[in-house]
């Protein structure tokens, strides 16, 4: 069904309330590598019972954490078939910590809509509070909808950017596990891209690839290991862009450029000549 732009946008999608415990944050963790060392305190302060501390990406999974069929992609206005769309990007903003356990209040709103021809893109925010209206995080995605475009919209700005020209300030590596997307999918994604040889074959792919959200937030732990001592409460804000695939076992190189007061990055596997699996990653120290 064609994209009705009218009705898509600026619609807002009902408020929607779930919950998360501190086992989930827990899991969440360990599906990013936490714990590698258990016995460095800070990788155990990720897996705390009951009081871990939270890295704001967790905040990009919570209200899916628990499902376990994939998603679909039904909306006021937009109809589309899940194998023609692809994760754009994401961020989140936290103006505070993220409690270990809560419930939370969801509104997503549809804020842009962009024509690309062959393709759509779609961004939404969803902002999230406590019952009592305490800001909690706010969330900003877009998603690629391949065949989706010619409805006549806008074409809107070009997404691409490229980091500074100098090197890095610095360069760190991050080990994948074989068994990491195995382990991840537990988080609520359980696309069997992810897990199932003969899909991920039938897909194009050599073999299952790595969630791009766990790519994600693999690297907003990375960086918020060496960047603030490992303390997930001084991350103001963090967002990247999905520009390519990873895969279980992989080693991935994270170069980096401090800008002002944030942070740039971004991601490649030298294992496939420095192919690039995140671009445009913003990571910004709370104020």
């Amino acid at each position: 069904m064609p994209i009705d732009l009218d009705v898509a946008l600026g619609a807002e999608l009902p408020p929607a309330e779930f919950s998360w415990t501190s086992s989930d944050v827990q899991l969440y963790h360990l599906g990013l590598g936490a714990g590698a060392d258990p016995l460095d305190p800070r990788e155990l302060r990720y897996l705390t019972d009951d009081t871990p501390q939270v890295l704001p990406t967790f905040a990009n999974v919570a209200q899916s954490f628990h499902m376990t069929e994939a998603p679909t992609v039904r909306f006021p206005g937009i109809d589309i078939e899940l194998s023609r769309v692809l994760h754009a990007s994401e961020a989140v903003i936290a103006p505070a910590p993220i409690p270990p356990s809560g419930t939370g209040v969801a509104v997503t709103r549809f804020t842009d809509i962009w024509d690309k021809g062959k393709a759509a893109v779609i961004w939404s925010e969803t902002t999230v509070t406590a019952p009592d209206g305490t800001p909690l995080w706010t969330q900003k995605r877009s998603i690629f909808a391949r065949g989706e475009g010619g409805f006549g919209g806008e074409r809107g700005p070009s997404t691409s950017s490229e980091p500074p020209q100098r090197a890095p300030d610095h360069e760190l590596a991050i080990a994948v596990s074989p068994q990491q997307a195995l382990l991840y999918r537990m988080c609520g994604d359980r696309n069997p891209l992810h897990s199932d040889p003969e899909f991920a074959s039938a897909a194009g792919f050599p073999k299952p690839i790595l969630h791009g959200l766990c790519t994600y937030g693999m690297t907003a732990k990375a960086l918020t290991d060496l960047l603030l001592d490992g303390d997930a409460a001084q991350v103001g804000s963090y967002g990247a862009r999905f520009a390519g695939v990873v895969f279980p076992g992989e080693t991935l190189k994270v170069s980096i450029w401090k800008e002002g007061d944030a942070y740039q990055a971004i991601v490649t596997a030298p294992e496939r000549d420095d192919a690039v699996a995140l671009a445009g990653v913003e990571f910004t120290p709370a104020a």
